[in-house]
């Protein structure tokens, strides 16, 4: 009997323990998944044809000999990336052109038939070989989408594509992601076999994270600015939806979806500079660091993982420009992120789980997220408490679920402790694998994070508070319809100094300022710079302006809708815009005439799309004519495909041969979108310079 009840004690303690465990909640990460999300940050690299033809999507045509860069060194790729605080290199080793960056036997548009090392280059064996020396994790890029290849669009393609991934998936070394496109342009449609695709890199790579709209390892974030949503779920619903065109709606990509079937967690992308290949006419144009911080912020600090292009130049290198910005980021980073004051803190918590050894308060702020504190199973709101015994000043808030157990986080709240009355300073959505909340200062005894609803017990790993030092915003410069140029900065009363020389703005060129009359209405290039008392600079700020459009006119034009005059696309603000009327029978083509009111040497156009969810109307065909009379057009000086401009809705710059010319005709052809019959312009403009 006394065995017996001895017995029962026993398994009455242990089903008590048992009790306790915590049951994983929803769709669950893989490892593999775990350990991409704690990468956070890693580097894009597009490199090809198109460095060299200064063309985002290259039509496959091109003479493989154009590529040649003079001094590629992958190993100075591979330690800039290391310097900045990556933790792995993906590259386009094939991107819609079809040339392969390594001599594959599937293709005669490769490496191979370049004139870079006399066709024996292998750019990702020497890549791959850098990222080991470097300590980086190496991925892959591969389109399907193959503009070069005569069995694009045939029964057999699939195959070949197969074959294609099997060769580099099978000879360069663990891969950590498969980067896949689902663009699938032109006039040849190609039924991709995804399944195929999918075996191919499980097979060699069973580790490898699947990037694409769906995943099935991480999904595209729904833009290409870097920024995920302020609510974002790591898990999606996927059934019914394909890569590419066939994605879920831009809303879920950018939220995921609570309770979805999958854990498919958001990877932001997005280019340091605005295009996607190296371009000479960017080198002025990469990120200040004040935008790259809110890259940043946008996608890591709300449960998603960067992934910044910094394409490679024509000599093969990262160019000066790139490399500078990306030290200045990790310097900013590395100030930011080095003084936990959590662990100053004497942490409390509220429901905290018994009989569980793994959950501890003490976990909270032990700096690794890989131990955490839960609640009991029938608590889902908490509260954290930070206290301190004397007054700390922070102004980032990081919190971090344990999310190998899924993610539970709904809504929380953060609370001060301020003239003695605890104040609520935010108010928040989910948390996930990494939440970084950007707060004023605030100088306080107590912290307290309020977990307001979960989907399940909360389990958080990481609780931490910083001091971010203070960043100059990069000043703002504009110009208006007549020409007049406004230079501004949102940080509080900064010195600015411009130039309109090409030379460095420095303390001793002139001021801008309210009173500043500066006007530049056949164009010109401005630079400005902004300063403290201290000495602080900010970063440099560029704006290169052609003709004004003080004289233009719009001659004819498609009904507008309401509030989106034709006006609005001549006038020097892209933040106004012509829309076409949604209502109005007109369907593609558009036509937008304008009269420059002079004649000019015309030597190209720009085109700026209207961008935001109530706007739309992207154009992607376009044809461009030019007239002296306003009435005998001739032929289109320029035509084409905007490329890439539904993901990228960036300035487009398209150039011609020098023509002389008093009217523009600007016809947009086809839509980015098809479900779009209207057409938007926020900016026309014209190059003459």
């Amino acid at each position: 009997m006394k065995k017996k009840t001895l017995l029962l004690a026993g398994l009455l303690g242990f089903n008590i323990a048992m009790a306790q465990e915590i049951k994983p909640y929803g769709s669950l990460p893989s490892k593999a998944q775990v350990a991409w999300n704690d990468m956070e940050y890693y580097m894009f690299i597009h490199f090809g044809p198109n460095t060299f033809t200064n063309k985002e999507w290259g039509h496959g045509d091109e003479d493989p000999k154009v590529f040649n860069p003079t001094h590629l060194d992958a190993r100075q790729w591979a330690r800039t990336a290391k310097l900045a605080g990556m933790k792995g290199i993906v590259i386009t080793a094939k991107h819609h052109d079809g040339f392969c960056l390594w001599p594959s036997k599937y293709s005669t548009h490769t490496v191979r038939e370049s004139a870079w090392k006399d066709g024996k280059g292998d750019v990702l064996a020497e890549l791959s070989a850098a990222c080991k020396e470097y300590g980086l994790k190496f991925g892959v890029y591969l389109s399907p989408w193959d503009r070069n290849h005569p069995e694009y669009g045939t029964a057999t393609y699939n195959q070949v594509f197969a074959n294609t991934l099997n060769e580099v998936l099978s000879g360069y070394g663990p891969v950590f992601e498969q980067w896949f496109d689902g663009a699938n342009g032109g006039n040849i449609k190609q039924p991709y076999d995804w399944n195929l695709f999918h075996s191919v890199v499980y097979k060699n790579q069973p580790n490898a994270v699947i990037f694409s709209d769906v995943g099935p390892g991480c999904r595209w974030v729904g833009n290409e600015n870097g920024i995920a949503g302020t609510t974002n779920w790591s898990t999606l619903n996927v059934k019914g939806f394909t890569p590419g065109a066939g994605g879920p709606p831009t809303k879920s990509l950018n939220e995921g979806n609570e309770d979805g079937e999958q854990w498919i967690p958001a990877e932001c992308d997005v280019s340091i500079r605005p295009g996607w290949f190296y371009s000479p006419d960017t080198n002025d144009k990469v990120k200040s660091i004040s935008h790259l911080l809110d890259i940043y912020y946008g996608s890591v600090g709300r449960n998603g993982n960067l992934i910044l292009n910094v394409p490679v130049d024509r000599e093969g290198l990262i160019h000066p420009n790139d490399s500078t910005r990306l030290m200045e980021l990790r310097r900013v980073l590395d100030a930011t992120f080095k003084n936990n004051l959590a662990k100053q803190a004497v942490v409390t918590a509220t429901h905290t789980r018994s009989n569980n050894a793994a959950v501890q308060v003490a976990h909270l702020n032990d700096g690794t997220n890989s131990t955490y504190w839960a609640t009991s199973d029938d608590a889902t709101t908490t509260a954290i408490t930070l206290t301190y015994k004397k007054p700390v000043t922070f102004n980032r808030l990081v919190l971090q679920e344990y999310i190998a157990l899924g993610q539970r986080v709904k809504a929380f709240s953060v609370e001060i402790l301020e003239n003695g009355k605890m104040k609520e300073v935010a108010r928040e959505t989910t948390i996930g694998h990494k939440r970084i909340l950007l707060l004023p200062d605030y100088t306080t005894t107590q912290v307290r994070i309020n977990i307001l609803d979960a989907k399940a017990a909360p389990v958080i790993s990481e609780v931490q508070l910083y001091k971010a030092p203070g960043v100059l915003a990069t000043p703002e410069i504009s110009r208006d319809k007549a020409g007049h140029i406004n230079i501004t900065c949102a940080s509080a009363d900064p010195v600015i100094h411009f130039t309109t020389d090409g030379s460095m703005p420095g303390v001793k060129s002139p001021v801008f300022n309210k009173n500043t009359q500066l006007s530049l209405p056949r164009g010109g290039t401005v630079k400005a710079k902004a300063f403290l008392k201290n000495g602080n600079a900010s970063d440099l700020a560029t704006a290169a302006f052609d003709v004004a459009p003080a004289k233009w006119q719009v001659i004819q034009a498609d009904a507008a809708a309401k509030d989106h005059e034709a006006g609005a696309a001549i006038d020097g603000n892209k933040a106004t815009v012509y829309l076409t009327d949604r209502q109005a029978t007109a369907k593609y083509p558009h036509e937008f005439q304008v009269d420059l009111g002079e004649t000019l040497s015309l030597k190209g156009f720009t085109y700026i799309p209207a961008t935001g969810e109530s706007l739309g109307g992207i154009v992607y065909g376009y044809e461009f004519y030019t007239s002296a009379d306003g009435k005998n057009w001739g032929k289109p000086v320029a035509s084409g495909q905007f490329a890439n401009i539904k993901n990228s809705p960036v300035q487009q710059n398209v150039a011609f041969k020098a023509t002389a010319a008093r009217y523009i005709r600007f016809v947009a052809v086809a839509p980015a979108d098809a479900a779009q019959d209207w057409a938007g312009i926020a900016e026309l403009g014209v190059i003459t310079r």
